[in-house]
């Protein structure tokens, strides 16, 4: 048996302004629109489906497995744009970034208060 995440839906107030912001940081191109959503591509054959949503957002979590040059791509954005990123998800660690499974990582807030992350080694793969 071979199971894969093919997409998942993510809340949004103005989905094309959530892709757009979250492929910006990732480096990712245009999200491209299928049906009501807008659609950012990943490299593992998943996206992400930003849905317009005008009740309340309920923050989910996305963690996003990148190469230590992308790391340091994306962490360059984030501190470009001005952008508060943590060590921790509880964002005890303000402006740290934490080397969990002898790799790196960090949390940001992103659109509709979505909390993102990117690390360079899954976790429980030792280090």
């Amino acid at each position: 048996m071979n199971v894969e995440l093919n997409h998942t839906l993510v809340h949004a107030k103005d989905p094309w302004a959530s892709a757009r912001e979250v492929a910006d940081v990732l480096g990712r191109p245009e999200p491209t629109a299928y049906g009501p959503f807008a659609v950012l591509e990943l490299d593992n054959g998943a996206s992400l489906d930003f849905i317009r949503d005008d009740g309340e957002v309920h923050a989910q979590h996305y963690a996003f497995l990148v190469g230590e040059a992308d790391f340091d791509a994306i962490w360059s954005r984030l501190r470009e744009t001005g952008r508060q990123w943590w060590a921790d998800p509880h964002r005890r660690r303000p402006g740290e970034i934490n080397h969990g499974d002898g790799g790196r990582g960090l949390y940001w807030e992103g659109p509709d208060g979505h909390w993102l992350e990117i690390i360079t080694r899954p976790y429980g793969s030792g280090g």
